[in-house]
């Protein structure tokens, strides 16, 4: 079976080129209802995914949340584009068809390896604050945290947009087709019309009441107050008309003049208005950054380092593995050492991480190899750590900082992909909650990045690391990750997931580092995450079988949904291998 999937996925591969148009992937029918035209390479790597087999490729690949927007990156590699170019592309149709995760109106973090000079670099291009914002933003009258979805819906929550910004900056540096034609899929198919998907129309049925909350939201995702459909057509047409803004003059135009000011209206004329001005627009800018890279085995893990958390935590899970021999995926010892690593990670990136740019962060500290060997030491027993505490790692200075509260939530998306010049990219982009902080402006949502700050400013007398300050980027805990061994990649990967999302990546990097599994297998083993002590179980999979051994150990352990949605590229000398995670739409194309 693996070897006529294999066949059939390289053989329609091959004829890519000769596939229609993302333009042309939705047929009206009457009454205004749209379906998918699924193109050939499209089918077959479903049914590659549908098998759990990797979809296979020599030259490119391109592994992301949607089957439009995988079309649309992999026509910018078939001509000749790089991975920056392709991502361009990708964001842009995403932004359209997945709007609960990610968009213009987002931000994003994103590691590239430069295939011509063996550099990993990485782009920040994280929302920030407003400069009127306090530090008791998310507090009531008595200097209490607001309750989640009180500090979310509206105009409080939203942080000034990093996407565009980011999207045009990778391109500056890495790109190498015309910036306006990378628009082209996403201003058709925002025009022409998409069949939304099953996964779009269940999140707006599940979040309606907080979409009807504002009228521009309500009016596009519950026309005449019905939830959009399963396979409805929708049409987007103010959103095409700001991709062709930004195709024609750059993503300038999202931080000064008219589209801007609607942004700056939208927030503060919100119910639960926000700060936002337009000098926080204008003074915005992508940061680029050192990219945080810890041994593991015989690989170097690199990620995201401050303001995301993501890089650092994985890191210190598979830098205090290194002293240990992991068993099977099928093992409760494995999952133990994995799990309590994790707690002891979690328990650092509680007290210091946090936007370097405003606090000090022990980077160095937190993933020095002496470090990391003496908090893996702690590993070294039969049963569950009783308890775990922060470590002391090394700092050239610091503050004395309290743990936050903060509640990072399960919208994102994420987008991996390699090149036929040897480069690769890794990025997540979200709008945070689903659907962000449920404001609409000229055909995109907003997000409510700002609830990734503490809602407290202090803790036990001591100010917390993460509270909220002007100009400051909230933690996050994305991690788009590229793995490499000799200098060279062999794993592209990243999720979303809220917090889960470090469990989700470290999970995925050990099943194919050291349990040898390819990359579909990898992103589809079931997930076990420990982040504060409870094991959570992913409901429905061989997960629960390691309920009652890991209660034996001394654990607590919850059994529920763990909806990832990785995406992931292993290259080696046979060639590319995509998977695509199950638990979500996402499709890998490759030639």
């Amino acid at each position: 079976m693996r070897g006529v999937i294999l066949s059939l996925v390289l053989g329609l591969s091959a004829g890519m080129a000769c596939a229609q148009e993302a333009a042309d992937s939705v047929a009206p029918e009457a009454g205004g209802a749209g379906v998918v035209v699924t193109s050939d390479a499209v089918a077959a790597a479903q049914a590659a995914k549908a098998a759990g087999q990797p979809v296979q490729a020599r030259e490119w690949m391109v592994a992301v949340a949607n089957p439009l927007a995988a079309e649309a990156g992999a026509r910018v590699l078939r001509t000749g584009g790089t991975a920056a170019d392709a991502m361009v592309a990708v964001q842009a149709v995403l932004g359209l068809v997945e709007p609960q995760s990610s968009g213009l109106g987002g931000g994003a973090f994103l590691v590239w390896y430069d295939g011509a000079t063996g550099e990993v670099t990485t782009l920040d291009g994280r929302e920030t604050a407003p400069l009127a914002a306090t530090p008791r933003l998310f507090q009531d009258d008595a200097g209490e945290p607001l309750g989640f979805f009180e500090a979310v819906v509206g105009g409080r929550s939203v942080g000034v947009p990093g996407t565009p910004a980011l999207m045009e900056t990778a391109h500056r540096r890495w790109g190498g087709v015309n910036w306006g034609s990378l628009f082209d899929e996403a201003i058709a198919l925002a025009e022409g019309g998409f069949a939304v998907s099953p996964r779009l129309a269940a999140s707006v049925a599940r979040d309606a009441e907080r979409l009807a909350s504002h009228p521009v939201t309500a009016d596009y995702f519950l026309p005449g107050g019905t939830p959009i459909a399963e396979g409805d057509r929708l049409q987007n047409r103010d959103y095409a008309d700001v991709l062709r803004r930004i195709a024609t003059e750059g993503a300038e135009v999202m931080y000064h003049g008219e589209i801007a000011a609607d942004i700056v209206r939208a927030v503060r004329e919100a119910a639960n208005p926000g700060v936002l001005s337009a000098l926080d627009l204008a003074i915005y800018a992508v940061r680029s950054r050192a990219a945080v890279c810890v041994p593991y085995r015989d690989t170097q893990v690199c990620g995201m380092g401050p303001p995301s958390s993501g890089g650092l935590t994985v890191g210190q899970i598979l830098g205090m593995l290194n002293g240990h021999d992991l068993p099977g995926p099928d093992s409760a010892e494995a999952w133990r050492l994995i799990g309590d690593a994790s707690r002891l990670a979690f328990a650092d990136r509680g007290l210091y991480m946090a936007d370097s740019d405003f606090v000090p962060v022990p980077v160095k500290g937190l993933i020095a190899a002496d470090y990391l060997a003496r908090r893996g030491a702690l590993l070294t027993g039969d049963d569950a750590l009783p308890e775990v505490a922060p470590g002391a790692p090394e700092f050239d200075h610091a503050w004395k900082y309290g743990p936050g509260a903060d509640m990072a939530q399960p919208a994102t998306s994420h987008i991996s992909i390699s090149d036929t010049y040897g480069n690769a990219l890794s990025m997540t982009t979200t709008i945070e909650n689903g659907f962000g902080s449920r404001v609409m402006v000229r055909g995109f949502l907003l997000n409510n990045e700002l609830t990734d700050f503490s809602f407290r400013s202090h803790r036990d007398g001591r100010p917390v690391a993460n509270a909220v300050a002007p100009g400051k980027r909230p933690r996050s805990s994305m991690a788009p990750t590229i793995v490499l061994r000799d200098g060279k990649p062999v794993l592209v990967v990243g999720s979303p997931g809220g917090s889960r999302i470090i469990g989700f990546v470290a999970k995925t990097i050990i099943a194919f580092v050291d349990w040898g599994l390819d990359v579909q297998q990898a992103v589809d083993l079931p997930h076990l995450v420990n982040r504060f002590g409870t094991f959570d179980l992913e409901e429905g999979t061989e997960a629960e079988a390691l309920a009652g051994p890991l209660r034996a150990l001394g654990y607590e352990v919850a059994i529920g949904g763990l909806n990832s949605g990785l995406h992931a590229i292993s290259i080696g000398p046979d060639g590319l291998r995509g998977g695509a995670d199950t638990r979500r739409e996402g499709v890998a194309l490759g030639e």
